[in-house]
């Protein structure tokens, strides 16, 4: 397997683990559990998006 996967699926965990120490609570409506979860579901791929094309630059 290519160590792509390997750091798509870690910087994805590792955005998550970041991202959920925000309190979204603030930036979005009182009651919009789902929606912010989702948001940040979407930050936590694209910034994993980022980071590997990232890491994969400086290693090519």
């Amino acid at each position: 397997m290519s160590i792509d996967i390997y750091l798509y699926v870690f910087f994805t965990l590792l955005s998550i683990f970041i991202l959920s120490g925000i309190h979204w609570e603030k930036f979005m409506k009182s009651g919009k559990v789902i929606e912010a979860k989702l948001l940040v579901l979407t930050l936590s791929f694209a910034l994993s998006y980022l980071l590997t094309n990232f890491v994969l630059a400086f290693i090519e």
